[in-house]
């Protein structure tokens, strides 16, 4: 199984060592599950975005399965829809990395790169993973908006810009001013259980998207 980033100097290396839990997990489930990826996951999508979406970490049977972000379990089913809809997607999704799907002006990324046990990296392994988002957002000359899935990418990314997290409370559909000029804009994760208790549905999560397209395209 290959896949290619569209940022390589800004990946983590596949035997990456700097969070011993991370790569205790990852060795056991190469024993167990040794055709799937198993390694930190490279960044998806256009390499000229205008759109960075950062989400929490590859899910165990999704991008930690099959390498690409958000493909392979029911959380990316939404966001590539969502894609599909708001024009920043051409191909057919089927959750593959074989489904020849493509991003125009839009990459996803993670804020931390390898699967952590039950969804829930600890401080120190987002602290670990924070210089290669840094380097994959700052590798991004035409990024204007980056859209967080999360409170945890969202801390991460306000941390990375020195901003306090008091001045900057994650809430859905909130917008904050980043240092550098560019705007970061807060959703709830597209996860299955998100989706199911209804903390997020659909039309919230397409409204985040459409704002964001309408606002670049008419700003």
């Amino acid at each position: 199984m290959s896949n290619h980033s569209p940022l390589p100097f800004a990946e983590a290396p596949s035997g990456c060592r700097r969070c011993p839990r991370l790569v205790k997990l990852r060795k056991s489930l190469r024993k167990e599950h040794p055709d799937w990826w198993n390694a930190p996951v490279p960044a998806f999508g256009d390499p000229d975005a205008w759109l960075a979406i950062v989400g929490l970490a590859p899910g165990k049977e999704g991008a930690n399965r099959t390498g690409r972000p958000f493909t392979g379990d029911a959380s990316g089913e939404l966001l590539f829809a969502t894609l599909d809809k708001v024009g920043l997607s051409t191909g057919t999704f089927r959750s593959s990395i074989d489904d020849r799907v493509t991003l125009n002006g839009a990459i996803i990324l993670n804020a931390v790169k390898c699967l952590p046990p039950e969804n829930k990296p600890t401080g120190v392994e987002i602290n670990n993973c924070r210089d290669y988002l840094a380097k994959a957002l700052n590798a991004l000359p035409n990024l204007k908006v980056i859209l967080v899935l999360g409170k945890i990418a969202h801390d991460s990314i306000m941390r990375m810009s020195g901003q306090k997290l008091a001045d900057h409370k994650f809430a859905h559909g909130a917008r904050h001013q980043l240092p550098d000029g560019r705007v970061l804009i807060d959703s709830y994760h597209c996860s299955r259980y998100n989706v199911n208790t209804r903390r997020l549905t659909v039309e919230m999560f397409e409204e985040v998207f459409q704002s964001i397209v309408d606002g670049v395209s008419h700003p």
